[in-house]
């Protein structure tokens, strides 16, 4: 017979970089760790490793989904979003990194706390943003009962299109009047392929 409060969805999403990221975004990296409790992280990924090396890393590793920072020229960073090992996967440019100890922000919420994720209808409404909400959903959700994962939730991930580009935004959940407080980090995904 099985137990109620069971962990059936064992999700997990390993969260790595290439090698020649800025300290940035490692910053970004590790905020995403610590708001993800259902992440795992690796070592950096050579360059001249091909991409499909990504896929053996999340099997060995144990994870289904996979955020993966790639670094060109020390200035420009992609962000791919992928389910392992058959996709979809979707390659975005990072703009606009906000860390949380750059933001300052008066938000906070517990460490290990599950998210509400909160979509801009836009998603919905072209097939293309549709199956990257579904990506979005599968990786930023935390699975409930996860281990690692507090029983409640007090933040919310947003994802907002403007100008062909997804705006990231966290924020707390204030109880007593239903407010919300951003506390970070932010960014923007402009989709490339």
């Amino acid at each position: 017979m099985a137990r109620i409060g069971k962990w059936k969805n064992k999700e997990r999403v390993l969260i790595f970089s290439s090698r020649g990221i800025n300290f940035r975004t490692r910053h970004l990296m590790q905020d995403l760790r610590t708001l993800m409790p259902h992440s795992k992280a690796d070592t950096k990924m050579d360059r001249k490793d091909k991409l499909f090396v990504i896929n053996e890393v999340c099997e060995m590793k144990n994870c289904n989904k996979c955020i993966y920072f790639e670094a060109k020229k020390k200035q420009d960073l992609y962000m791919w979003l992928s389910n392992s090992p058959h996709g979809p996967s979707a390659k975005f440019l990072v703009q606009n990194i906000h860390t949380l100890a750059e933001l300052k922000m008066t938000g906070n919420c517990l460490k290990g706390s599950r998210p509400l994720l909160s979509f801009d209808p836009a998603f919905d409404e072209l097939s293309h943003y549709a199956l990257l909400k579904e990506l979005l959903i599968q990786i930023f959700s935390t699975p409930r009962y996860h281990p690692k994962s507090q029983p409640f939730v007090d933040h919310v991930f947003t994802f907002t299109i403007l100008d062909n580009r997804i705006w990231f935004r966290n924020f707390q959940i204030i109880d007593e009047d239903a407010q919300l407080v951003e506390i970070g980090p932010r960014f923007v995904l402009n989709l490339i392929k």
